[in-house]
């Protein structure tokens, strides 16, 4: 009995340590993208924000929320300082594959650049390859890249498409995203249900009515 229930703490334990371990990468991963030379600024029009909504910005609650927040939004925004080339040129291999690559379901979070409140949802990303090949993590990669921006669905569904072309030189590139809106959802309008879809075909999925039916057939059924 009690080396079973010291098998269960144990078990616990663990668990709590994977846990803490997971939280202290992130901590680790939003430290990595502060900039310190800005970061009082942004604390300080967050401070001023604050102020001019009628909030106490001393009281307990809100003593370090500025700060908080201009980590956060340097987070958020830390594709401004990232790009394609950086990620993709050591994963870039010759191959002689010429069948459609699809990789859906890639989690996005963004921000409108009109609100400033998060648009999230699912990326989905095919191409036909020309004698060339890419790590399919990187194509994740690049939907962070340009989603960790302030946004507009449509020129982010062509920022991603655009750069996989330019990097791979493929037959063709095809992208789709569906999202929800926060500032359809919290605000104006206020329709929960509401999603936007939003497409760019380059190449052969522009030209080839069968290459683009089958893309879109593999990728939104459900």
């Amino acid at each position: 009995m009690e080396y079973h229930h010291a098998s269960e703490m144990n078990g616990v334990f663990a668990e709590h340590l994977n846990i803490e371990s997971k939280q202290n990468g992130l901590c680790k991963e939003e430290k990595e993208t502060v900039d310190e030379s800005k970061l009082s600024c942004i604390e300080k029009a967050y401070t001023t924000v604050l102020s001019e909504l009628g909030e106490d910005v001393e009281r307990e609650g809100l003593l370090r929320t500025p700060l908080r927040a201009a980590k956060a939004m340097q987070f958020l925004t830390k594709g401004y300082k990232e790009t394609t080339q950086d990620i993709l040129n050591d994963a870039i291999f010759d191959e002689n594959h010429e069948e459609m690559v699809i990789v859906k379901d890639i989690d996005l979070f963004s921000l409108c650049e009109h609100h400033l409140v998060p648009f999230f949802g699912k990326a989905h990303i095919a191409y036909l390859p020309n004698k060339k090949v890419v790590g399919l993590s990187k194509l994740a990669r690049v939907v962070e890249i340009y989603s960790r921006r302030l946004q507009v669905q449509e020129r982010l569904t062509k920022q991603i498409a655009s750069a996989i072309s330019e990097a791979l030189e493929p037959a063709g590139v095809a992208v789709v995203i569906e999202a929800s809106h926060m500032c359809m959802v919290m605000r104006g309008v206020q329709k929960m249900n509401a999603s936007t879809v939003t497409s760019v075909m380059l190449g052969s999925f522009q030209d080839d009515p069968k290459s683009r039916k089958e893309f879109l057939a593999l990728t939104l059924r459900k």
